[in-house]
């Protein structure tokens, strides 16, 4: 049996077992949260009920990666966490540094391996073409999350003294700020689309901060667009699921945990799997208030939809999915972004791609409300207040820069002895962002959306 023992705020999981030498020892693993220790609780009693209990022994890199993926992270990793870090270590650690012992893993020698991973090739994912020819220093960064982490275990399970990986040097990355549209190309974009399906996507995105997976996974009984709800100004829509597609592999390997659904495959040899699954985190399952116009949009959406189901009848897959093909199967991501591609090239549209979207949207939001952050992440789903002031606090400091403006020509200048002189003609004082937005909104029919965005918020 194990037990679990509250040590301040971290949590441990004590139990006893057999070494090589038949002599009966203790060890205690720590755990960061009470769920996270509970699940290795489990998992340590039910292996040792059965006889499958191997207690870790890692003596190379490779050795401590196996034993990390199996104990902590099949626990603790969602499905697209469990994918991307898997192709990270069999990518970029374990052909350079995975036969290397464990106690010769030193902060020098991982400051070199940090560096000569910039002159290897990045390698493309199976759903993602690599963007650049070599890996970047983000790719580093990420790299280093994953090995700090399994050397934080490795230290919990006994194996090594002191984690070599924790102060080790990241090659510096710049910082290069998201391109997304301004509201005039917004609804320039939306005049062009005659495609109704992306039109309909590009304005919940917009309007909704929502993710890719977010909105192919919404279905009708997450949408309230009832009469009564619109004229009262609480048409919304719940997001409690986002479509994803994984491999077959990974689903067995986390026992398919966080899988609501899987579509069922049009090829029975398939690899990978279409699944409606639990949203990235806690927060990310949220309440969107809705726009009437877009509110309306969905309203026009359901109706064609009802058509094709009279025009398919039994042919038709009904799995009450707000974007899907003329016969009800699912729309995956790659589609929608084919259409946004080409409504850019087709119209000669500055080039973003389609989650800008949603960057456009919080940009938006934030300027609308004057800064309200709370108010903002309660509709984007962000974990944090700060991963929003992180990303988006040049907007903040726009405002900032306007009320130093402000204080300065109300209180200041006002204090100043002024010449009386009779200016001949008053020059027009260049516009802010926020003062480009407001004069948008004015305009009839130009910025509809955003006027109705501004009404939900």
């Amino acid at each position: 049996m194990a037990s679990i023992v509250k040590r301040k705020k971290k949590f441990s999981v004590v139990y006893t077992y057999i070494d090589e030498n038949g002599n009966k020892r203790q060890r205690w693993e720590t755990f960061e949260t009470n769920a996270e220790a509970k699940k290795r609780k489990a998992q340590v009693e039910f292996e040792q009920e059965n006889g499958t209990f191997i207690i870790p022994t890692a003596k190379t890199v490779n050795d401590l990666l196996d034993e990390y993926v199996s104990i902590y992270g099949v626990n603790t990793w969602a499905l697209s966490t469990y994918e991307s870090r898997q192709s990270i270590l069999s990518n970029y650690v374990r052909p350079i540094i995975g036969d290397m012992k464990l106690e010769d893993v030193t902060p020098r020698v991982m400051d070199k391996y940090y560096r000569d991973l910039l002159k290897v090739k990045a390698v493309s994912s199976q759903y993602v073409k690599a963007r650049t020819e070599y890996v970047t220093p983000r790719t580093v960064k990420e790299v280093h999350r994953v090995l700090r982490n399994a050397f934080n275990q490795a230290v919990k399970w006994e194996l090594i003294a002191r984690n070599p990986v924790e102060h080790a040097t990241l090659p510096k990355a710049e910082y290069k700020e998201r391109e997304i549209w301004t509201a005039e190309t917004l609804m320039k974009a939306l005049d062009l689309c005659d495609d109704e399906i992306l039109k309909l996507a590009i304005n919940l995105a917009f309007s909704c901060s929502l993710r890719m997976g977010e909105l192919l996974g919404l279905t009708w009984d997450c949408v309230d667009i009832s009469s009564e709800s619109i004229e009262q100004g609480r048409a919304s829509i719940f997001v409690e699921k986002e479509l994803q597609r994984v491999n077959r592999s990974t689903m067995e390997a986390l026992n398919e945990k966080d899988i609501m659904f899987k579509f069922p495959s049009v090829f029975a040899s398939g690899h990978t799997a279409l699944i409606l699954k639990t949203p990235k985190t806690k927060t990310s399952v949220r309440k969107v208030f809705l726009p009437k116009t877009v509110a309306e949009m969905l309203i026009a959406r359901k109706a064609a939809i009802e058509e094709l189901k009279e025009l398919f009848g039994d042919e038709f897959y009904d799995y009450d999915l707000v974007f899907c093909s003329t016969n009800g199967r699912p729309l995956e991501g790659q589609i929608i972004n084919r259409g946004f591609n080409k409504l850019i090239e087709e119209n000669g549209l500055p080039k973003v791609v389609f989650h800008s979207l949603r960057h456009s949207s919080i940009t938006y939001k934030l300027k609308l409300n004057g800064g309200d952050m709370k108010a903002v992440q309660g509709d984007s789903g962000h974990a944090q207040v700060k991963m929003v002031a992180d990303v988006y606090s040049h907007i903040i400091d726009d405002d900032r820069r306007l009320n130093a403006e402000r204080l300065e020509e109300a209180f200041y200048s006002g204090n100043k002895e002024k010449e009386q002189v009779t200016p001949t003609e008053p020059e027009t004082p260049p516009q802010s962002d926020q003062e480009l937005l407001l004069s948008l909104l004015q305009k009839p029919g130009v910025a509809e959306l955003l006027k109705t965005l501004a009404k939900t918020l």
